[in-house]
């Protein structure tokens, strides 16, 4: 999975290997979205594991963190289906949020940005 998510493979996306994240290190992870994928071996499949894996994943998303696993199996056997998924998380994840689009902020009373310079409001 390294050598296709590694250098900005995958979309131009960027992840880090091994990257430490609060008391726990993520098998790959993208700071800016804040997305974590993480692979399990058959070693997930014991229950006390997949008890400490949810708890992990509890934490990871309170920290504002979007979690993803996949058993090896499925890296090895379902390649595709599993870049697709991550392509599509990242997606999301890349995409203003809803509310934003609905309600997006309301321009300063001079109609000017912070910078003093004439802001324009996204249309979509």
């Amino acid at each position: 999975m390294w050598a296709i998510l590694r250098d900005r493979r995958l979309e131009g996306i960027k992840f880090r290997r091994q990257a430490p994240i609060g008391i726990y290190v993520a098998d790959f992870y993208n700071h800016p979205l804040k997305f974590v994928i993480e692979l399990d071996g058959e070693v997930h499949d014991d229950p006390r594991q997949a008890a400490h894996d949810e708890n992990r994943d509890f934490y990871l998303r309170s920290l504002g963190c979007t979690v993803l696993r996949f058993p090896n199996r499925d890296v090895f056997e379902n390649r595709e289906a599993v870049l697709t998924r991550i392509l599509e998380v990242a997606a999301h994840l890349q995409s203003p949020p809803i509310g934003k689009l609905l309600h997006p902020s309301p321009p300063s009373p001079s109609g000017r940005g912070a910078g003093g310079e004439a802001s324009e409001g996204r249309m979509l």
